[in-house]
């Protein structure tokens, strides 16, 4: 399976839901980095998306975005793909 980071905070609501989603896709690991705890990362995932929010999920090397974005990969059929690279 191919590698899943998630930029991520402890109290975030989406990024518990991303984490479920992707769990029950038959993630075993997802490297998780905390931007609460660590606000370098916060601001390198900026740089690298443009967006403040989390989560931020990248499947490999391809950004996915946020929970929203996730999720309609799911709903499109294009998650298993990206998940099997």
């Amino acid at each position: 399976m191919t590698k899943i980071v998630m930029y991520a905070t402890g109290s975030c609501p989406y990024c518990v839901r991303a984490e479920q989603l992707l769990v029950r896709k038959g993630v075993g690991v997802i490297e998780k980095i905390r931007v609460d705890l660590d606000p370098t990362q916060r601001e390198l995932i900026m740089r690298r998306t443009g967006r403040r929010t989390v989560p931020q999920i990248y499947i490999g090397e391809t950004h996915v975005g946020g929970c929203d974005e996730l999720y309609a990969l799911e709903r499109a059929g294009q998650l298993d793909p990206l998940l099997l690279r």
